[in-house]
């Protein structure tokens, strides 16, 4: 649905990469409804999802009839002892996603985990050990970039050089919150990691991405709850800002206002500033002008140009990310390029709370 960003799960057209029963995968964890856009894009790059398995049966069937050629796991173990599966999908709760991945990799099992990664960075060094000791991906669905089509084109502007080189990432990140009916985690801090670390974790990967960012630091973060006062573990309001290993800046907003009014979940946009031009991402809608997504617009010294990418694109992360775990190469992400951006994401948040003079155990 539009208006619903927590069960947002984009479709595209099927690009396969491999052939039927050639790379089959496992869901695990439905908490989220990211799973929905995790496993779209990994089907239509041609992965065939053989279980799925959640301890809540209500979720569990509504995932079985949205993806009728699976079949329901009797257990996490179930999925894990079976030498089939290559790969395991989880968007369960962000602050158990870790443990959950360091499972699947110690069974000889990729990892594909939604975003927030995890949520400390006592989770963070376990996952980079794991992933040094088994070989084994722990991959990070940072939707809002993958997923996305004016993002991917814009990656393919830069790199023919349209903008010249990057030197400053925007990114505004509005929820939809519907607390009537969320979870309970989603209003505990200890579960959603704050709102940096959640919703925040895309535009940290956005600005790590779009800069070609491989170390950065965090100059300043914020975060206020100021109009849930019913929920006090609740950031709705948080804002960052980045300074890259390359010079790059960054800046960033997140927040849970979006108004009932508007058509979407959410107004993401990014804006991209290069030396030669710039990009304006409307990623989700156009409001007041337009409820369709994909809008991308340029200017550099030759032209003032608006771009609707919708459908012309497609979303090559799910493909190259299968190839990957074939072939044991990093072409859709690096291992390490994942890992960054949770860890600049987790220290936003604990910045954000020591200045406002929040202990966390």
């Amino acid at each position: 649905m539009a208006a619903d960003g927590m069960n947002y799960a984009p479709k595209g057209k099927p690009n396969p990469v491999v052939k039927a029963g050639e790379f089959v995968f496992a869901a695990v964890g439905l908490d989220h409804g990211h799973i929905g856009g995790m496993c779209n894009g990994l089907i239509e790059a041609g992965a065939t999802l053989k279980y799925i398995y959640d301890t809540d049966a209500d979720r569990l069937a509504r995932y079985l009839k949205e993806y009728p050629t699976a079949k329901a796991a009797a257990s996490e173990e179930e999925v894990l002892n079976d030498p089939e599966i290559k790969l395991i999908a989880n968007a369960g709760i962000p602050s158990e996603r870790c443990a959950t991945g360091l499972r699947a990799m110690q069974a000889g099992k990729d990892y594909f985990t939604d975003k927030a990664p995890l949520t400390t960075l006592e989770q963070l060094a376990q996952a980079r050990e794991t992933t040094q000791k088994t070989g084994k991906k722990y991959a990070v669905y940072y939707s809002e970039r993958l997923h996305v089509e004016a993002a991917v084109f814009a990656t393919e502007l830069i790199a023919d050089g349209a903008i010249g080189k990057v030197v400053q990432t925007i990114g505004m990140g509005p929820h939809r919150a519907n607390p009537s009916w969320r979870p309970k985690w989603f209003f505990e801090r200890e579960h959603y990691g704050g709102i940096l670390c959640d919703i925040g974790s895309h535009q940290i990967e956005q600005f790590l991405h779009y800069t070609g960012a491989k170390s950065a630091e965090i100059v300043m973060a914020q975060v206020e709850n100021y109009n849930n006062p019913q929920y006090p573990g609740l950031d709705d309001f948080g804002d960052c800002k980045l300074l890259a290993d390359n010079g790059a800046t960054g800046y960033f907003r997140v927040d849970w206002f979006t108004p009932d009014g508007l058509s979407t979940w959410g107004d993401g946009r990014t804006f991209i500033l290069g030396t030669d031009g710039y990009i304006e991402m409307r990623k989700y809608v156009d409001f007041a002008r337009s409820k369709q997504g994909g809008n991308l617009y340029l200017a550099n010294h030759k032209v003032e140009q608006y771009f609707d990418v919708n459908g012309k694109v497609g979303h090559p992360y799910f493909g190259q990310l299968i190839l990957d775990c074939l072939n044991r190469t990093e072409n859709a992400m690096t291992q390490e390029h994942a890992f960054l951006a949770a860890e600049l994401c987790v220290k936003a948040q604990m910045m954000a709370e020591k200045a406002k003079g929040i202990v966390r155990q």
